[in-house]
């Protein structure tokens, strides 16, 4: 590791603080010393960008102004307003933290650091965050931003990625903290990284600490940090069937219920499937795609038809990247009946053949009796219900877009 000297350690942390009070941004979570507002920002600023978790933050904080409030909202409630901003597991382990709070705690975050690094969801990140942003502890808070600056400045050329390299940073940080100064000084590390000491094209003749910056005067501030590439997102090609109802569920679409655990879960959707087995991401041509859609949707108790294609879309996840093919469904009568027991989960992997379905195979359903009710895990769904159900953002955008074209309003 390399040896940085007292003095650029304490030029840095004066002139770092310095600059924090004269440009600090004004932020909501800012505006209070509420170390629950503190931690709530914090998990939804996790991956987010900070213009994106604003409106969500006043949104949340007005429907959970307490512990105890959001510990005892039903579930659905806590997803419909994280609705958008992804990750959807944070804002789950968020209220079962809470329920923690209150019954170890009394309902109050406590002011020990090994109490709220036993929280769920709580990592060694979130942890400094809370307790020096909070409660004015010298705890590091080293996340990418604050790694980014500190490879920077004290030239640090060991991959960030390393659980070594972490380790230095926090130790360098707690030498940097300035007594009692831990909450100002960690929120003006994450700042500079923030809006100067940027991924790409940092704003070096703007820095208030450029002078002694190792980095910079090594030439090497856009080549820092040393970052292993993560694995690239597996590539999934995916079929949405967008199911418009009739007779009595006219104006209406079909939406299914996740399982109660995995990837999205107890969230809603439009039904999709893979196409193609693990690992095979290539076109598919609508008519197979459309049969097989059909016939995945008829395992699952679902009787529908694809009619055409409507477009494209794609959501990406830390670990999977869905590419998306949107068909336009109708509904086709049947007799009531049960969904066999067929798994409800969207990762189904039924395996993809130009065979699975035969054309035409559902238009003799049409004929029978009107089904009364979807099966387990599905129903039919009007725009209002939007304000109650909580979808993923590319379900939200789609259905959206639906209702917008049924009234004419899509501009």
């Amino acid at each position: 590791m390399t040896t940085h000297t007292l003095e650029q350690k304490r030029y840095f942390s004066f002139e770092l603080l310095n600059w924090y009070t004269r440009s600090k941004r004004d932020l909501p979570w800012r505006r209070h010393r509420n170390p629950f507002y503190i931690w709530i920002s914090e998990i939804m600023l996790q991956q987010t960008r900070v213009d994106t978790v604003i409106p969500y933050f006043n949104r949340f904080i007005a429907r959970f102004p307490t512990i105890e409030a959001l510990a005892e909202a039903p579930e659905e409630d806590v997803l419909k307003l994280w609705e958008g901003l992804g990750y959807y597991s944070r804002a789950r382990n968020l209220q079962t933290a809470a329920k923690q709070v209150v019954e170890l705690h009394g309902g109050e975050v406590p002011d020990d650091t090994q109490a709220v690094a036993a929280l769920k969801g709580v990592g060694p990140y979130t942890t400094g965050a809370i307790m020096s942003i909070a409660f004015n502890r010298p705890e590091p808070a080293v996340d990418g931003n604050v790694m980014r600056v500190l490879s920077r400045y004290f030239l640090i050329e060991e991959d960030i990625m390393k659980g070594s390299t972490r380790a230095h940073m926090e130790s360098l940080v707690r030498e940097l903290i300035p007594e009692g100064r831990a909450s100002d000084f960690n929120q003006a590390l994450m700042e500079l990284g923030a809006l100067v000491c940027t991924p790409k094209s940092p704003q070096c003749l703007t820095c208030p600490v450029m002078e002694h910056c190792s980095g910079r005067l090594a030439g090497r501030e856009e080549t820092l940090p040393v970052k292993t590439k993560a694995k690239p997102p597996r590539l999934e090609p995916r079929s949405v069937a967008l199911i418009e109802g009739s007779g009595a569920n006219a104006g209406r679409l079909l939406v299914r219920q996740r399982p109660a655990k995995g990837l999205l879960a107890r969230m809603w959707e439009l039904p999709h499937e893979l196409v193609g087995p693990e690992g095979y991401n290539g076109p598919v041509p609508d008519e197979p795609a459309m049969d097989h859609l059909a016939a995945h949707l008829l395992a699952e108790g679902v009787l529908a038809r694809p009619v055409r294609f409507v477009r494209e879309a794609e959501h990406t996840f830390s670990h999977i990247h869905w590419n998306l093919r949107v068909f336009q469904c109708e509904e086709v009568a049947s007799p009531v009946g049960e969904a066999g027991g067929q798994s409800l989960a969207a990762e189904q992997r039924a395996g993809y053949s130009t065979g699975g379905a035969k054309p035409g195979a559902l238009l003799a359903l049409a004929e029978q009796e009107e089904r009364t009710a979807p099966p387990a895990g599905y129903r039919w769904i009007s725009e209002a219900d939007m304000d109650t159900l909580a979808f993923p953002k590319v379900f939200l955008d789609l259905i959206t877009e639906y209702f917008a074209k049924q009234k004419g309003t899509l501009v």
